[in-house]
């Protein structure tokens, strides 16, 4: 007989579960395997256009986006230097971790930055937004920065209501929001909420490889950018026009497979459509909710996002309290093949992260709590029942597999 510690595994791909980059679809892989084309004219620009044709949309915008070769990262700066002027005032709001960092890269670039921390684990209260913006009685603040789902924490923020909270405190800044985490898997309404500046990437719910960002600029933001002396030439939004050559959007040669790869991942969320998507992964998340409910015990597993109401239906952060988290993790890995997500924020080895955004379903997160639940009880952790049984019974309730 084996060891009991022996690896369970076979041949073949182990099962990532991080909060991105996400399970890529075998339709969109074998669509970025191909020769490289003629990128000034034929199939490239049909899939050019019809990309940027889509992406307003996904974004519930009639706005344009922009699309840097990139990750998130170079989405807040694309958002920051084609809106704002050296020495201006933003007010970050940070729920987690990702939102101060958005800050951290705005100061470097020369801007001054004001932040309002929430209680880790909990959402921005717009009351404190409201507060802080009527105070600004000479509209020092240029921009409102924020994000939707904080990947650390996995606490969602009411965008609607800081939205109300600008509104009320009769604020005249520009309202940037991060759904880098949440596009393509949690409602957003860019029109509708009157956001003015929204960021994306690939890697997460768009179900593409990272290397794409993406940045829908609304009314306001395009005429902040008339002045905006941040501005560089690779970022800049002029220089990207749709008029003229193709790879202009690119600021130089466009990214080939990457396009064909987002090309294939927007029609598979338009052939699922939106609101069936974000009911599955309301489905999907509310199947891990109750297995980490079903394994809580005092001192054990339970959830870094503290109200319900606020718990991200793409992430789920647990917090482990006696528990090594990176034993649970190493355990995982190393004789199931399932990778967790680190915890972000804390001290380290106190949480972990589960990642059911994009292309996921229920036989994959029965899997992933399953092999949680077997690294549990080898490590003789504490837990109150069965998470996979209390996952499964929510699937049932729900009535879709997912």
């Amino acid at each position: 007989m084996p060891p009991s510690n022996a690896p369970l595994l076979a041949a073949g791909p182990e099962v990532v579960a991080i909060p991105g980059p996400s399970v890529m679809p075998a339709r969109v892989l074998n669509a970025m395997h191909r020769s490289m084309p003629d990128i000034y004219a034929g199939d490239l620009t049909d899939v050019i256009d019809e990309v940027f044709d889509a992406l307003p949309a996904i974004a519930g915008t009639t706005s344009r986006a922009f699309v840097p070769i990139g990750n998130g990262h170079a989405g807040w700066e694309m958002a920051l230097s084609n809106t704002l002027s050296r020495g201006q005032l933003v007010l970050v709001l940070d729920c987690g971790r990702f939102a101060a960092i958005w800050g951290e890269m705005a100061e470097f670039n020369g801007l001054r930055v004001e932040t309002i921390t929430a209680p880790f684990g909990q959402a921005i209260d717009p009351a404190v937004v409201e507060e802080r913006l009527a105070a600004d009685t000479g509209h020092e603040i240029a921009a409102v920065l924020t994000v939707h789902v904080d990947t650390a924490s996995s606490v969602r923020n009411d965008i609607p209501a800081i939205r109300s909270a600008i509104d009320a405190a009769g604020h005249p800044a520009m309202f940037m929001v991060d759904c880098i985490a949440s596009m393509g898997c949690e409602r957003f309404e860019m029109d509708a909420w009157r956001v003015d500046v929204t960021i994306s990437a690939s890697q997460k719910g768009l179900m593409t490889p990272p290397g794409l960002a993406m940045v829908w600029a609304g009314p306001k933001a395009l005429a902040a950018h008339e002045s905006a002396d941040l501005r560089t030439r690779y970022w800049d939004w002029t220089y990207r026009t749709e008029d003229g050559p193709y790879y202009l959007r690119f600021c130089g040669t466009p990214p080939v497979s990457h396009l064909f790869g987002l090309r294939e991942a927007l029609r598979m969320i338009d052939e699922e459509g939106l609101e069936a998507r974000y009911a599955r992964h309301v489905r999907l998340a509310d199947a891990v909710r109750a297995a980490v409910r079903a394994w809580s015990t005092e001192g054990g597993l339970g959830f870094t996002a503290t109200v319900a109401e606020q718990r991200s239906h793409a992430v789920t952060s647990i917090r482990t309290g006696s528990i090594d988290a990176d034993a649970l993790a190493h355990r995982c890995r190393d004789q199931f093949g399932v990778t967790l997500g680190v915890g972000i924020g804390g001290e380290p080895g106190t949480s972990f992260r589960i990642g059911h955004m994009g292309h996921v379903n229920a036989p994959m997160v029965l899997g992933v709590l399953g092999a949680i639940e077997s690294a549990l009880a080898d490590l003789g952790a504490p837990t109150a029942g069965s998470g996979v049984a209390a996952a499964s019974a929510a699937l049932a309730a729900a009535g879709h597999d997912g």
